[in-house]
């Protein structure tokens, strides 16, 4: 990764699909990647990495077995490692994502929506 400045707008638009991450940054061995969600993701967790969800534009509902919490724009929330959760986003959402470099999308669970090489933009 270069160290240049980043401009989200531009990197989003060149994502044309749903939960596909992209890396734009890394640091300290995390990566910072950007997303785009529609509609309802696996539900999985991640066994040994917290994972920070930080709404760029949009809104989407993360669901936990005994609650769920609506983030908007300009909000995030950091899951724990080990707790098992599901995004579910009713209309397109932007998200920045912050968790460690090599941590798989869908954590302890193998889906159509895996994706184990990420593209860096």
């Amino acid at each position: 990764m270069t160290n240049e400045k980043v401009n989200l707008d531009e990197k989003f638009k060149l994502i044309n699909d749903y939960w596909n991450p992209r890396i734009v940054g890394e640091l300290n061995k995390q990566h910072v990647k950007l997303v785009k969600f529609q509609g309802a993701f696996v539900w999985h967790k991640h066994d040994d990495e917290d994972e920070l969800f930080y709404v760029i534009k949009g809104s989407f509902d993360l669901e936990f077995h005994d609650k769920v919490i609506t983030l908007n724009e300009q909000e995030f929330y950091i899951v724990p490692k080990g707790v098992e959760h599901r995004p579910v986003a009713r209309a397109e959402v932007h998200v920045m994502i912050f968790e460690p470099a090599g941590t798989l999308n869908t954590g302890n669970v193998l889906s159509n929506l895996t994706r184990d090489q990420l593209e860096n933009i």
